[in-house]
């Protein structure tokens, strides 16, 4: 029996946005040049739901899912070895209360799973994911500058269920892991991954390489 295998999967559907995916798979080599990389092309009619399905979509036996529009900005041993221990490692959405979402309640945790890493061990946790996607009341009501507005579903809220009804709990990695500007202005250390369409400032790869010093790490930065 060979070595357990190892790689980077990206879910892709529709329009998806070309020179994202080429950034982010660029930043991925330029810190781990020999990882696999595995590009799951759904169907265009495809929705959010169905990333619900990337367990079964990923041939590596140890994954790190990546939404397209990351950059990789360091080295992610970390995060395989604790979904080593843990079967999966994530971080708490920006929004940590799934409660926004039609059919949930009270205080459960809500996940962002743009930066997911799992292995084998997670099959039951992801197979409950799978099934829950397309059952649970997933939209979502907003007001962005005071007009309101919808979205009709998203992946997240069979994740946050799933994580509550298998008990199977994620380890939970440092904002850091999947650093959403829009709404994260601070943090300590180097940042790990930066998850959003805009492109990190010139000025933060040299603040990562400074952390990567352990004396440097109580040294907060932000965006403000």
């Amino acid at each position: 029996m060979g070595s357990p295998t190892r790689g980077a999967l990206y879910v892709i559907w529709g329009d998806y946005n070309k020179p994202a995916l080429d950034r982010s798979l660029a930043s991925l080599r330029a810190f781990h040049p020999d990882l696999p990389v595995h590009v799951k092309s759904l169907q265009p009619d495809a929705t959010l739901l169905d990333k619900a399905g990337m367990f079964d979509m990923s041939p590596f036996d140890e994954t790190v899912f990546l939404d397209v529009d990351t950059v990789v900005m360091g080295n992610l041993e970390f995060g395989f070895t604790k979904a080593r221990q843990f079967g999966c490692a994530v971080c708490i959405c920006e929004c940590p209360w799934a409660r926004r979402y039609g059919s949930l309640e009270g205080d459960m945790v809500e996940y962002n799973t743009g930066v997911l890493f799992f292995n084998q061990f997670a099959k039951p946790l992801f197979g409950l994911w799978k099934e829950l996607a397309p059952k649970v009341d997933s939209s979502i009501t907003f007001v962005v500058d005071g007009e309101p507005g919808r979205m009709p579903l998203n992946d997240q809220a069979g994740f946050a269920l799933a994580v509550e009804q298998s008990g199977q709990l994620p380890f939970v990695l440092p904002h850091n892991w999947n650093f959403r500007p829009k709404w994260q202005k601070s943090w300590y250390g180097p940042l790990k991954i930066w998850h959003d369409y805009g492109d990190p400032p010139e000025a933060l790869a040299a603040h990562n390489l400074s952390q990567s010093d352990p004396a440097n790490v109580l040294l907060s930065s932000s965006l403000a």
